[in-house]
């Protein structure tokens, strides 16, 4: 509820254009999803990482290098939460209205300060597949 708050005054309060979700290489708690741990109340949110790694366990698996893997799994972690991000009711229903709203996604690499554009923006919901377009039809409950 915390970032949806957030979400929710900076897009449609603020009227931002431009939402980045990024993550950074070597990250902790990326390295913590992997190690198989448990590290207690955490566990929960690094629940969310440990699902991106089974979605994509074929590739991060053929890694053999530790750090390339980790930074592997930083990557695919940020393209999914930019996905979750462009799936909230805060941006889909700020698209119906608006057409300069852009949610990106982008790695930073501590030891160099660069910072890797993943090229997973959305400007619409069109890229995300139909099933996510909302319209203007309301849930009865």
């Amino acid at each position: 509820m915390n970032m949806l708050s957030v979400l929710d005054y900076a897009v449609n309060t603020l009227k931002v254009k431009h939402v980045i979700v990024a993550g950074h290489y070597g990250c902790g708690g990326v390295t913590a999803a992997l190690s198989r741990k448990q590290f207690g109340l955490i566990d929960n949110w690094l629940r969310h990482i440990k699902d991106v790694y089974r979605i994509h366990s074929h590739e991060l698996d053929a890694i053999e290098n530790q750090t390339e893997k980790v930074n592997r799994l930083v990557e695919l972690n940020v393209e999914e939460q930019v996905y979750n991000l462009c799936r909230t009711t805060v941006v889909q229903n700020a698209w119906k209205e608006r057409t300069d709203l852009e949610v990106h996604g982008w790695v930073i690499d501590l030891k160099t300060g660069l910072v890797k554009d993943l090229n997973v923006s959305h400007q619409n919901a069109h890229s995300l597949g139909y099933v996510y377009e909302l319209n203007e039809e309301t849930v009865s409950h």
